[in-house]
């Protein structure tokens, strides 16, 4: 098969697992006057679990800022304190994606109920140097962050003598240097014991042995753990993706990540900090990556005049116009594990349906109920665009029709973000028992 890109940067490598990797980095810095992010290319990896309910774990050092961002996007109140291990279990949530079709659909339609996408958050205990080793509760966070599928690694570039650094200084490099460390690691630890694994179970068979592609694929794959090299920062064929799927399913390192800047009120205000190039400079240097600069403490007092408009537009003027990123942080994760969604729209309810690019039809009616995956018939598609410049106000998908941009799928049809969708159905007998 052909070479599958595993992260989201463009890299070229040679099949040594101690070849030196070359990458050609994709990253988001603040820029100069606004403060839009730029996310970056979208190629995804193919190495996660398929499902519309995959997650993103929030990780970093303790006191970096991740409870209380997880708080933030969450508008939950859990404990942030001062102290490394305060979030022992996994904190959990969901937070509503922002979406402007969404919206419109809603004011249009009016609907008795609606329903957002949603992105699905876990908040994670903060890792410490050794934790590979089982230093700091180590190894229950590290299986915590084994069970999400991409990460927000949230990296401290903010001065604060009340809240403690776990190393006594800040060093955001230094800190991003540990964190990748320490999941290498876990998963060279992984892998070794994969290995074994299978030499134990070939020997129990008589006349089997290792396959080459198994023993060149996770050859490669320790060697570049061994290097500090996170899997996703590799080059593989689909049939090495496939094996590593089969046989290393829990790797942390393949999982897509999104580096979050937090800086200081002033900093973000200025768009200005001192660590911002340094950070950049290690993103590009270490397979790139989306890099959201954010402050939390400036988020934090944006959201507490959340119910006084006045006051929010106030604080606003008062920190150079900066404007909230949290959007951008939940936008940049839903699109890193490659989700989409799909309308249904009416007065009853407007709803987004989540599922993963690349599916059909009938699997994308099964998310409403498996009768309409197992009686598929059609699908009755408008794409969001042709609506929106379509319609004038009204409810209903006639103005879109007349303009022939109503279209009948059948169940081969690969749904497209944005699509708003009315699916036709029978069922005349009852499922079969599995």
């Amino acid at each position: 098969g052909g070479r599958r890109r595993l992260s989201r940067r463009s890299r070229s490598a040679a099949c040594s697992p101690c070849s030196a990797l070359l990458c050609a980095a994709s990253f988001c810095t603040m820029p100069p006057k606004k403060t839009e992010v730029n996310v970056g290319d979208t190629n995804v990896a193919k190495f996660g679990r398929a499902g519309n309910t995959l997650r993103m774990g929030i990780l970093g050092l303790p006191n970096v800022g991740k409870s209380s961002l997880f708080n933030l996007l969450t508008e939950q109140s859990i404990p942030a304190e001062n102290y490394p291990f305060c979030t022992i279990d996994p904190n959990e949530a969901r937070c509503a994606l922002p979406d402007a079709r969404y919206e419109h659909l809603t004011s249009i339609w009016k609907p008795a109920n609606s329903y957002p996408a949603y992105l699905q958050v876990v908040d994670i205990a903060g890792l410490v140097r050794g934790a590979s080793e089982g230093k700091g509760l180590g190894n229950d966070f590290l299986s915590h962050i084994q069970r999400v599928d991409g990460l927000f690694h949230v990296v401290r570039a903010f001065e604060d003598p009340d809240i403690t650094h776990v190393d006594d200084t800040v060093d955001p490099v230094r800190d991003l240097e540990t964190i990748q460390m320490e999941l290498c690691l876990k998963d060279l630890q992984y892998v070794k014991r994969a290995i074994e694994d299978e030499e134990r179970d070939v020997k129990k068979s008589r006349g089997m042995k290792l396959s080459a592609l198994f023993i060149e694929t996770l050859a490669r794959v320790q060697g570049m753990l061994e290097s500090n090299q996170p899997i996703r920062d590799g080059v593989w064929s689909t049939t090495e993706v496939d094996m590593i799927r089969n046989k290393c399913p829990q790797l942390i390192t393949t999982k897509p990540i999104i580096y979050l800047v937090n800086m200081s009120a002033a900093d973000f205000a200025n768009k200005k900090n001192k660590w911002l190039p340094k950070i950049h400079a290690w993103v590009k240097e270490h397979g790139g990556g989306s890099m959201i600069p954010l402050s939390v403490d400036w988020e934090a007092n944006y959201f507490k005049a959340k119910d006084d408009k006045d006051a929010q537009a106030a604080f606003v003027d008062a920190h150079a116009g900066a404007t909230s990123v949290l959007p951008k942080v939940v936008q940049t994760g839903y699109s890193n594990l490659d989700l989409v969604h799909y309308f249904t729209a009416g007065e009853k309810e407007v709803r987004c349906w989540t599922l993963q690019r690349g599916q059909c039809a009938p699997a994308a009616a099964g998310l409403i109920h498996s009768d309409f995956e197992r009686g598929f018939i059609k699908a009755e598609v408008v794409a969001y665009a042709d609506f929106k410049s379509l319609n004038t106000g009204s409810k209903g998908l006639s103005e879109a029709k007349a303009a022939g941009k109503f279209r009948i799928e059948g169940k081969t049809y690969i749904v497209q973000d944005g699509d708003i969708i009315h699916f036709q159905f029978n069922v005349t007998a009852p499922a079969k028992k599995k």
